[in-house]
């Protein structure tokens, strides 16, 4: 993972203008502030309230399926409440104390996370800091810290990781030959459940292939089937009308109505407008589209290490 890669990443993932999750500190002891307790979907709501996010910033999702915005709301307080600004009298209440009122009347234009360094509580448990022997590769990494939340973090690094594996992968599909990629694409459509229990799916492509490299059998006489186009191009080579007419038109000759058009680069706006209007139902994969599928379905990647992400089992202290 280079630092531009990485603050490259970063920036994508502010783009939607969701506030860094330091900045959800103060709103979080302000909305706590008249000393009432509240239960954490209770504050989280208020300090999205207090803030103006709008519906759009609300609904946007981490890979994880959490909302950006809860994630980053979920971690000011849990960093408020390992400094002492926060206190738990039960489960899921949260209350202000004095240090918090302290906190929001000195920091109230934004508080950060050097801020709460300064307490040492907070300075003690948190991990320590990494030597500052590559100081730009630190920069760009504590630059990341103030905007994204752990998870978010993690997801980051995540999505570089995978940029990478499917940037090969395309490489490697394109280098292939064509029997080999017809038979990858049969086998990912089989890894995500077509083909049912029995993995009824074969490549037919060749000499008098139809127009078609492959079919699925969705039910065990194959009176239900998904025929398969597998496109090997190279970048820039993209896929356009005419290849989408000719496999729909492959499709109708053998009484067939539905149908996976995949490709190794992409298509042009001709061709998915096209294969919007028609009746028969074809679905369009592009580059992305397939290694996104193969690496979430593992076709042609492998699992290197897994990584846990742990959090307090309140049941255990209860």
């Amino acid at each position: 993972m280079t630092t531009e890669s990485l603050a490259s990443d970063t920036q994508a993932l502010v783009s939607d203008g969701i506030p860094p999750w330091q900045d959800f500190m103060i709103p979080v002891l302000k909305v706590l502030s008249d000393g009432k307790p509240r239960k954490r979907r209770e504050l989280i709501i208020e300090v999205q309230d207090v803030l103006g996010i709008l519906d759009e910033q609300r609904s946007v999702l981490l890979n994880s399926g959490q909302s950006k915005v809860e994630n980053r709301v979920g971690w000011a307080i849990s960093d408020l409440t390992t400094a002492g600004a926060i206190y738990r009298p039960v489960r899921g209440i949260s209350e202000i104390t004095d240090l918090g009122r302290t906190l929001l009347a000195k920091y109230l234009g934004g508080l950060n996370r050097s801020d709460l360094e300064t307490i040492d509580v907070y300075r003690n448990h948190q991990p320590r800091r990494r030597p500052e022997t590559a100081p730009r590769a630190a920069n760009a990494l504590e630059a990341a810290e103030d905007i994204l939340s752990p998870l978010e973090q993690i997801e980051a690094g995540m999505n570089l990781l995978h940029a990478e594996v499917s940037s090969t992968l395309i490489e490697r599909l394109r280098a292939s030959d064509p029997a080999f990629f017809e038979q990858a694409v049969v086998d990912l459509l089989l890894k995500m459940g077509y083909g049912g229990a029995e993995q009824r799916g074969r490549r037919i492509g060749g000499t008098g292939d139809g127009g078609v490299d492959g079919v699925i059998d969705q039910d065990a006489l194959g009176l239900d089937q998904v025929y398969v186009q597998a496109k090997r191009y190279g970048k820039g080579n993209n896929v356009g009308r005419e290849a989408i007419q000719s496999f729909v038109g492959a499709l109708h000759g053998i009484g067939a109505t539905r149908g996976v058009f995949i490709t190794t680069s992409t298509f042009t706006s001709g061709a998915r407008e096209y294969a919007n209007a028609v009746q028969s139902r074809v679905i369009l994969i592009d580059e992305s589209r397939l290694t996104a599928l193969m690496i979430k379905y593992r076709v042609g990647v492998q699992v290197k290490q897994c990584y846990e992400v742990v959090e307090l089992d309140e049941d255990f202290f209860e």
